[in-house]
């Protein structure tokens, strides 16, 4: 906290300086780092007022006779209740400690093993993201979606802008599998689905941790298909850029103009490219943790179960809910704030490796 305080202290030098919006990039990359200071600062001192407040309630209540006293047990169990539920939420941002949680996140689904049922399922799981986003407050941009053939996606990425979105949202990478009575099986047998999730923390192309020379890059233009503005399906706007050393394809055709697209494909090469070489200098730890392996049986790290009985559980901490229906709403806090109290990856790696031992 003292750290946190001093730099916040230094970024309102920068600020009152006359230059300070000389160059705009910098002036917003210092006041976001500004807001995300006085995100962690200030929850914690209001959460220390809150605390003396209830203990002065405390002292005072008791005080008083005993028929006054129980009206004051009243108050502070309702206190109590608001303060906890707030302290949980400020003891997760504390887990939210790694170099790029506080970023946006790219979102990526891509059905598996089960044909149209696992499209089905894909575009099942965007709609359950998306409404999960908008909960929290987070701006969602659908930057690329492939349709089945017979019905859902094969395939669909989007991100996520908010505060914290890749540092929530990265619970959710792996395998997810639906069990339920297929609406597309005239016999009405149970079938089971397959999707998977990835997420990756969106790169800025001036962000230092990553360089690449423009020659490794292959641009190249298309027509945008589906509804849009007067330009969409008439001209190249869309844009595909390629990594020639990684063989890495984005996308990006929502936009209206080809640069804006051209700059969206670009950071989600660049966070593609970055989490590649983040995986690879982390083989060992993906060995234990957070790895997809292939999009089917066994791989699994949440099943969806709607037949026969309901049940929604997080195969690796063991969260689990009957309510099916709101997690497919977007209740999913309860697992992704599970699988983060769970632990650091560090420490779970630590722990399989001392089993082993």
């Amino acid at each position: 906290m003292p750290a946190a305080q001093k730099r916040l202290g230094e970024i309102n030098a920068l600020m009152a300086a006359d230059n300070f919006w000389n160059s705009r990039e910098k002036a917003q990359a210092i006041i976001d780092e500004a807001n995300s200071l006085r995100n962690k600062i200030e929850p914690l001192f209001k959460s220390e007022k809150q605390f003396d407040d209830l203990r002065v309630m405390l002292e005072l209540g008791e005080a008083e006779p005993p028929a006054a006293q129980l009206q004051v047990e009243k108050e502070l169990t309702r206190d109590l209740q608001k303060f906890f539920k707030e302290l949980d939420a400020l003891e997760l941002r504390v887990f939210l400690n790694g170099p790029h949680d506080r970023k946006n996140c790219i979102l990526s689904i891509n059905a598996g093993a089960g044909g149209t049922e696992a499209q089905d399922w894909a575009e099942m799981l965007s709609r359950m993201y998306q409404r999960w986003a908008e909960s929290r407050g987070w701006e969602i941009e659908v930057t690329d979606a492939l349709v089945g053939e017979g019905a859902g996606l094969k395939s669909i990425t989007m991100l996520l802008q908010g505060e914290n979105a890749y540092g929530f949202a990265k619970a959710e990478r792996g395998v997810h599998r639906l069990v339920r009575i297929s609406p597309f099986d005239s016999n009405k047998r149970r079938h089971t689905s397959f999707a998977s999730v990835d997420t990756i923390a969106e790169i800025e192309e001036s962000d230092p941790d990553i360089v690449i020379p423009p020659t490794e890059f292959q641009v190249d233009t298309f027509r945008s298909g589906g509804k849009g503005g007067q330009n969409v399906n008439k001209v190249e706007t869309a844009v595909r850029i390629t990594h020639i050393p990684t063989g890495l394809v984005v996308a990006s055709q929502t936009q209206r103009s080809q640069h804006q697209n051209r700059a969206t494909a670009m950071r989600l090469l660049l966070s593609r490219i970055y989490a590649q070489r983040v995986d690879a200098q982390k083989a060992d730890m993906e060995r234990f943790y957070g790895e997809k392996g292939s999009i089917s049986w066994g791989n699994q790290i949440r099943s969806y179960v709607f037949q026969p009985y309901r049940m929604v559980k997080d195969l690796r901490t063991g969260v689990e809910t009957s309510n099916v229906q709101g997690v497919m709403d977007g209740d999913l806090d309860p697992f992704v704030n599970g699988w983060l109290r769970a632990g650091c990856p560090l420490k779970r790696m630590q722990g399989v490796k001392d089993e082993e031992e």
